[in-house]
């Protein structure tokens, strides 16, 4: 369980907080390249390489974002992703992306990629990964943001199919440093894969997931056990598993939680019955996240400000520990993550002080 400094959090007024979850350096853990991919940029690339779009303009894509389940959007999701033919269009994606990050004062992202959407369209996945690192080195360079890539397997596909796309991913491996699990969670248990991560867990590469967003809590527990995952993506069902929940506390699994792309899935019905001050209250290690923001209606300050006004019981104090658990929960070295928590401890401090 993290400690907390000597900061006085309740003295913060709630009226502060927008300005505060706005201005506070945190890391995003959750975040799905290619569903950043803004629809004025997904007209330009498909008007540049003759990609025809079934969509008249962008508004009439952005109307299509209306989605019901978790599928609903992937078919959209895959459509959108058709016209990243290039390198250099993984990399303008990726800069428009780190650009946003900058302004919502993210110090650290890891980026998940899908190979397989693109590889299944005969784009190599050497064009894909080299954008992507082009735009993870810039980033650096001219914003100040720290990256890392995170190669994701699509769950929908099967095992051999993952396999062959690590294996064709292999000779780029020092531009990814782990690999997740992500697309159709119902019907496609983690367990698919546990050949796959075991092979990835000897080559060293971090290890996490997607479970318990539309699938079950025992997912969750199949990610933790069977595949070895260092976090869970969502994991927001857990709370259907009471000793899974304390679990999850005991062992300080960190969740990488999406509150708006929960809503736009309809895994709630609305942002004021999100249940991540309930995983808070719990002790869990619980980050905020954007998700597929481009899609789902906001980048993280967006996800952080509409979740505490639409839950009032959040507090300073919770913002903190969510910027907090985000920096510990990453991959990044200790030495920057000392670094960021520092600057964190310092905002809040003056906060505070302001109070």
């Amino acid at each position: 369980m993290t400690t907390l400094p000597d900061i006085a959090f309740d003295a913060i007024p709630r009226a502060a907080l927008p300005a505060l979850l706005r201005r506070m350096p945190k890391a995003e853990l959750h975040l799905h390249i290619e569903g950043s991919l803004e629809p004025e940029l997904i007209f330009a690339l498909a008007q540049q390489h003759g990609v025809a779009l079934p969509y008249a303009d962008v508004e009439a894509l952005r109307r299509a974002y209306a989605f019901t389940d978790l599928q609903s959007f992937l078919d959209i999701y895959y459509a959108g992703a058709s016209v990243l033919l290039q390198a250099a269009d993984f990399e303008a994606m990726a800069m428009a992306y780190f650009e946003r990050a900058a302004a919502d004062n993210v110090r650290h992202a890891e980026l998940f990629f899908d190979p397989q959407t693109h590889t299944e369209r005969g784009v190599p996945v050497s064009t894909v990964i080299e954008g992507l690192s082009g735009a993870v080195a810039r980033a650096k360079q001219e914003l100040g943001v720290s990256a890392s890539l995170i190669l994701c397997f699509l769950r929908h596909l099967d095992e051999a199919s993952a396999f062959a796309t690590l294996e064709a991913a292999l000779p780029f491996r020092q531009h990814f440093i782990g690999v997740g699990l992500d697309s159709s969670e119902r019907g496609n248990p983690p367990e698919k894969f546990a050949r796959v991560y075991a092979r990835c867990r000897e080559l060293g590469l971090h290890l996490v997931a997607h479970a318990g967003e539309e699938g079950p809590p025992a997912y969750i527990e199949t990610a933790l056990d069977v595949l070895k995952v260092e976090r869970i993506d969502h994991g927001v069902r857990c709370v259907d598993d009471p000793a899974l929940v304390q679990r999850l506390a005991r062992e300080q699994v960190p969740l990488t939680v999406c509150p708006l792309s929960n809503v736009k899935l309809c895994v709630f019905d609305a942002l004021d019955k999100h249940n991540l001050k309930a995983l808070l209250d719990a002790g869990l290690k619980v980050t905020i996240n954007s998700d597929d923001p481009a899609y789902f209606g906001g980048y993280v300050n967006a996800n952080y400000t509409e979740t505490f006004a639409a839950l009032p019981a959040l507090t300073a104090r919770d913002a903190y520990l969510l910027a907090r658990n985000s920096f510990e929960a990453s991959f990044a070295g200790d030495a920057d993550k000392a670094v960021w928590i520092a600057e964190l401890d310092a905002v809040f401090r003056e906060a505070a002080a302001r109070a």
